[in-house]
């Protein structure tokens, strides 16, 4: 037989129906298997309601169709027979007011087609029976719409961290009690989560992402025999990744949790754009032949620009993936991994917000000429960030001291206040990140990335170095005005 095309609304379970003490139903024939639902109710006095059903309802008759002489033949068989044909779910039989009890054919017509057979007492309605039934439903709905905002909820901050893929598979799992697998164009695993049912499935659902991405499909599903249920889903347009998980049941909002995750793993394995390859990979050449950057600019977008800095929270170095999902996160495809540090040029419309996982440093909006200094910024905006454990630190817009000078002038008592330092960068970073942290040796070790002992020792060097004391707040300040123009 086929699978009744019951209406597109959550099940509800007998067994919950049964438990309403208001409906005072009783069920005296059939299975009693908890995982059995009904998907409405429908009253007919029908001799035989097969046109009339969809599958899954709960029919209510109170027998006004059965003949007197029904007893002596075949007609409750012929009646239930035909009940389950049509993919009915459960037969409630009223006691009032054509009969006093349910007849006992019909007890035995159900127990023999394994239909569940509820006895409706006088006081209860038909129509109370179905507004239970539609009230059930309803609570079903909004539990299902729940679920299924709550994971894309965890899904998209599972998204935003610094490894965004391993993250949307292991949120996946957990919302769905199975296992999430993401498979490469070559159809080799790449990554994985969440420990699936008893029975061995990776071959089955590796099997099925092959079957998806041979005929082109955008989703596939299938059942192993033990029961699990199997479902693969194409990411982007061609690509050749796709998605596979492994439940072992399905349960309503399964679909739509899992699509969501497919939407964003598609983004996260390909590349984000916010304009044209085209202009991008112009951008880049003529850069590469010794154009100005002022004149590149407008290919990607934008006039001012900002440089944002980030480092992940969790020790390891990001991946390209973490990065590409930093960049679609602060808005912007021009991304640059680093040793532990990945670089964005976010356009200046776009202001850089904290990132779940991630400790950032951005510059100040600045012209493309003035890129080099922004990268600059950005990175000692992040290593302030780090030391002072804050998500998110900006260089400071406001007018320094050193604009009330020329340009010349400030740089020249710069080189001649910073010139016992010779030619050192650790120096002048090390007093430059000192300062910056109020002399706080264990904060400017952390950000650094160096022991404390060692900042005491550079500190100290600065010190005999520029034969000056450092704890004077006057030497301070001159020497953070130098540091800020060197």
């Amino acid at each position: 037989m086929p699978e009744p095309a019951v209406p597109p609304t959550p099940p509800v379970p007998l067994a919950a129906l049964l438990a309403r003490e208001d409906l005072a139903l009783r069920q005296i024939a059939g299975p009693s298997d908890p995982g059995l639902v009904v998907h409405g109710a429908h009253t007919s006095e029908m001799a035989d309601p097969y046109p009339y059903l969809l599958g899954g309802e709960l029919l209510l008759t109170a027998g006004v169709h059965i003949p007197e002489a029904a007893g002596s033949g075949t007609y409750f068989e012929d009646y239930v027979a035909r009940i389950v044909a049509a993919g009915g779910a459960a037969l409630g039989f009223g006691l009032a007011p054509v009969h006093d009890t349910v007849p006992r054919a019909l007890v035995a017509a159900c127990e023999a087609y394994e239909l569940p057979l509820l006895e409706v007492p006088p006081q209860t309605t038909f129509s109370g029976v179905a507004r239970a039934v539609w009230q059930l439903m309803a609570q079903a709905r909004h539990a299902e719409l729940r679920r299924v905002t709550e994971a894309q909820q965890s899904l998209a901050v599972a998204a935003s961290r610094p490894d965004p893929v391993p993250s949307v598979l292991r949120r996946l799992a957990q919302r769905t009690g199975g296992r999430a697998v993401l498979y490469g164009p070559e159809g080799a695993q790449i990554a994985a989560a969440g420990r699936g049912p008893a029975e061995p499935v990776d071959g089955p659902l590796a099997e099925l992402a092959r079957v998806l991405t041979t005929r082109g499909s955008v989703t596939a599903s299938d059942t192993t025999p033990a029961g699990t249920h199997l479902a693969a889903y194409a990411l982007g347009a061609g690509r050749g990744f796709v998605l596979g998980v492994a439940a072992p049941r399905r349960e309503p909002g399964d679909h739509t949790i899992a699509s969501v995750a497919a939407v964003l793993l598609s983004l996260l394995t390909g590349e984000h754009r916010s304009g044209t390859g085209a202009a991008r990979s112009s951008a880049l050449v003529r850069l590469l032949l010794g154009a100005a950057p002022e004149t590149v600019a407008p290919l990607l977008g934008g006039g001012r620009w900002r440089v944002v800095h980030g480092r992940p929270e969790a020790r390891g170095a990001p991946d390209a993936v973490a990065a590409s999902a930093l960049g679609a996160a602060l808005g912007s495809p021009l991304v640059d991994l680093g040793e532990g540090v990945v670089r964005v040029l976010v356009p200046a419309d776009r202001e850089p917000a904290a990132q779940p996982g991630w400790t950032l440093g951005a510059s100040a909006v600045v012209g493309p000429a003035d890129w080099p200094a922004a990268d600059t910024q950005a990175a000692r905006a992040l290593a302030r960030a780090r030391a002072t454990r804050a998500p998110l630190v900006r260089h400071g817009a406001r007018a320094a001291l050193a604009d009330l000078l020329p340009p010349d002038e400030a740089e020249a008592h710069s080189r001649a206040v910073l010139a016992p330092l010779g030619q050192n960068p650790a120096l002048a970073d090390t007093l430059r990140t000192w300062l910056s942290l109020h002399g706080g040796w264990d904060r400017t070790a952390v950000a650094l990335g160096v022991h404390r002992n060692t900042v005491r020792q550079r500190i100290a060097r600065c010190a005999a170095l520029l034969e000056t004391d450092l704890d004077d707040p006057d030497v301070r300040m001159e020497l953070w005005f130098a540091l800020r123009r060197r």
